[in-house]
C-alpha cells in the first residue's frame, strides 16, 4: 500500500490540469476565455500541486533522533499504540465518523453550558488563497455585481483545515484497514471523507498551554511536547480531559516564526508522538494544534501524530491559530469552552477549511 500513495501523487499534477476549466463551467462564465489561471508567482494550478507535494509539512519520513528523556518508551510499545490500540471496528466495520461518535448530543449540548459570557475567539488564520480571480457584472442602473473563483490546497502550513479520516494511511491502510488504492482516486474519495461530519463538531472544548506553562515564548525543537506533560499541564490549569473533547495544544508557533524560526518540512519543534497515548488514553475526538509532529522523530515514523487519524479515528484540526486563543483563556481564567468546527460539505473530500470558534 505504501506504493498507493507516491502513485496517487504523481497522477496529481495531471489531474490539476482540469482544475483550471472548474471556473469555466455554468452561465456566469459563459461568453469569457478563460485562460489556464496562474498564481501571483506565475505557476500554474499543476504546478501548484507539484509543488505542495513536493514540499509537503507532513510527507517526509522522519529521520531517527537520540533519546535523551528516560520517560520515553520503547519503539516496541510506540507500535503498540498504534496497532493493538486502534479504533478500528469500535463503531462498527463501516463506520465513517471515528471519534467524533464519542460527541454525542448529550455531550454538545453540555458543551453549551460553558457559555457565560458570549465571547467569541477564532482559531483560524486569515485564509488568502494561493489563486484568486473575480468577475464584476454590471447591472442597468449602475447596479452590479462581483463573484470570485478560489484556487488553493487547504493542506499544508497556510490554511486553517481539518483533516478527513481519508487523508493519510501507513502500511497496514487507511481509517478501518481500508485499501487507499481502492478508496482514494483522483476524482475523489469513497470512504472516510469530509462530509461524514457534515453536521459540525460542537463539543467541550480544552485548551493546553504549554509556552505559559514553561515560562518561555514558544516549544524549541530540542525540547518536542510530550503526553506526560500535557497531563502535568491540564492538572496546573485546573482542567481535566474527558471523552470527546475537543483537544487544542498551543506551542507558539507564531511568536517562533517571529522571533526566525524555520517552520517548514525539515527538524521542526512540535509534539512528539508520546501525545498519542494521551490522546488514546483520554478518548479525545477532535486535536487541534498550531505546533504538529516534532521532527526528528526517534522512532523514525511517517506520522507520528498524524497517526491518531487513521488509527484512532480522531479529527485533525491542522493549522490553528492558538495564540489569541490562549490569550483569551489566561484573561477569562479558564481553559474549557464551548468549541464549534464546521467543516464544508464537500462530497468525497479529504478535509476542509474551517473557522473554528471557541465561546466562553
Amino acid at each position: 500500500m505504501a506504493s498507493s500513495r507516491r502513485r496517487f501523487l504523481a497522477t496529481m499534477g495531471s489531474v490539476a490540469g482540469g482544475a483550471a476549466a472548474l471556473g469555466t463551467r455554468g452561465t456566469a462564465w459563459t461568453g469569457v476565455r478563460t485562460p489556464v489561471p496562474q498564481a501571483p508567482d506565475g505557476l500554474s494550478p499543476s504546478e501548484l500541486l507539484t509543488r505542495h507535494a513536493a514540499g509537503s509539512s507532513v510527507s517526509t519520513v522522519s529521520r531517527p533522533a537520540a533519546q535523551t528523556d528516560p520517560r520515553m518508551p520503547s519503539a516496541e510499545e510506540v507500535a503498540s499504540w498504534y496497532t493493538d490500540r486502534r479504533n478500528w471496528g469500535r463503531w462498527g466495520d463501516d463506520d465513517q465518523k471515528g471519534a467524533i461518535n464519542l460527541i454525542t448530543p448529550e455531550k454538545s449540548a453540555g458543551a453549551a453550558g460553558l457559555v457565560r459570557s458570549g465571547r467569541k475567539v477564532s482559531a483560524s488564520r486569515v485564509f488568502e488563497p494561493e489563486q484568486h480571480f473575480m468577475r464584476k457584472s454590471p447591472r442597468p442602473g449602475g447596479a452590479g455585481a462581483v463573484v470570485d473563483y478560489y484556487g488553493f490546497i487547504y493542506h499544508g502550513q497556510t490554511i486553517t483545515h481539518i483533516d478527513a479520516l481519508c487523508h493519510m494511511w501507513d502500511q497496514d491502510g487507511m481509517w478501518q484497514g481500508r485499501d487507499p488504492d481502492v478508496e482514494v482516486t483522483t476524482q475523489g474519495a469513497n470512504f472516510g471523507t469530509i462530509d461524514a461530519w457534515s453536521e459540525g463538531i460542537v463539543t467541550r472544548g480544552v485548551l493546553i498551554d504549554v509556552p505559559r506553562h514553561r515560562d518561555t515564548p514558544y516549544v524549541t525543537p530540542d525540547r518536542p511536547v510530550h503526553g506526560w506533560e500535557i497531563e502535568e499541564i491540564a492538572e496546573a490549569q485546573g482542567v481535566e480531559v474527558e471523552p470527546g473533547d475537543a483537544l487544542l495544544i498551543y506551542s507558539g508557533k507564531d511568536p517562533y516564526v517571529r522571533d526566525g524560526g524555520d517552520y517548514g518540512g525539515g527538524d521542526r519543534p512540535g509534539l512528539s508522538v508520546t501525545c498519542a497515548k494521551f490522546i488514546r488514553d483520554h478518548d479525545v475526538a477532535l486535536l487541534g494544534w498550531d505546533m504538529m509532529d516534532a521532527r526528528p522523530d526517534p522512532y523514525g515514523l511517517a506520522f507520528p501524530m498524524h497517526g491518531v487519524l487513521f488509527n484512532y479515528g480522531v479529527a485533525l484540526l491542522d493549522n490553528a491559530l492558538l495564540e489569541p486563543l490562549a490569550a483569551a483563556c489566561f484573561e477569562e481564567g479558564r481553559y474549557e469552552f464551548m468549541f464549534m468546527g464546521l467543516p464544508l460539505n464537500v462530497a468525497r473530500g479529504t478535509g476542509s477549511p474551517v473557522n473554528p470558534i471557541a465561546m466562553f
